[in-house]
């Protein structure tokens, strides 16, 4: 299986990085059958954070269909040299003008992959028209807009809509892996990672099952 941490000109830092340390300690755990990737959009090499112009190294493309997780997160502050008009709604709509949209409709036909956000992530894949009538959430100054896009909010931290799982604000990009850990390696595998972190994850993850899903 394959962890695919998507980037793109603006992204959060933290948001990729978290989720990235997460899943690599859980692969180190179950003997590295995760392969954990920052991937571009449809290059490899250096991207910019929206934070103080930070760059990270995509090592490969995104590929949709590998079995795994395909991981997106959110914008941060405007990039060095754009206008101040460049805020982080406007680099997260910029997405739905990339390859993106398409790639994680992809994604969404995959069997195997699960697609997963951070913050903001779920709320550029809204606005690309990719999530009318699921359940999510964002970070909570983003939930009204996600939820003029047909997305019913969940205001909890993890909200696992069944081969989609999206997380809250920055910082829920931790307990989002670790739910992913749990969710397809086993409790056990997270909560190794959690002791080695010393790091314990927050809040109730919402789950929408059959018959009666708890409702917001």
């Amino acid at each position: 299986m394959i962890a695919q941490i998507v980037l793109f000109d603006g992204f959060d830092p933290l948001d990729a990085i978290a989720p990235f340390e997460v899943l690599s300690a859980g692969s180190d755990e179950i003997g590295g059958s995760l392969d954990v990737r920052l991937v571009g959009i449809e290059s490899v090499g250096g991207v910019r954070s929206g934070t103080r112009g930070l760059h990270l190294e995509a090592t490969d493309v995104l590929r949709p269909e590998e079995p795994g997780f395909v991981i997106v997160p959110g914008a941060a502050g405007a990039i060095e040299g754009e206008p101040d008009a460049v805020t982080i709604p406007v680099l997260l709509a910029r997405l739905g003008t990339t390859a993106l949209p398409d790639l994680v409709r992809r994604a969404f036909e995959a069997p195997q992959t699960t697609v997963a956000t951070v913050c903001g992530g779920s709320l550029a894949l809204a606005m690309a028209g990719l999530l009318e009538g699921r359940s999510a959430v964002t970070h909570h100054l983003g939930n009204d807009v996600l939820d003029a896009t047909g997305v019913h909010v969940v205001d909890a931290r993890v909200v696992d809509d069944g081969d989609l799982v999206s997380s809250g604000g920055v910082t829920s990009g931790l307990d989002l892996a670790l739910y992913l850990l749990e969710r397809h390696y086993g409790p056990h595998v997270a909560l190794a990672v959690e002791r080695l972190f010393a790091y314990e994850r927050r809040g109730t993850v919402w789950r929408d099952r059959q018959p009666c899903p708890a409702r917001a």
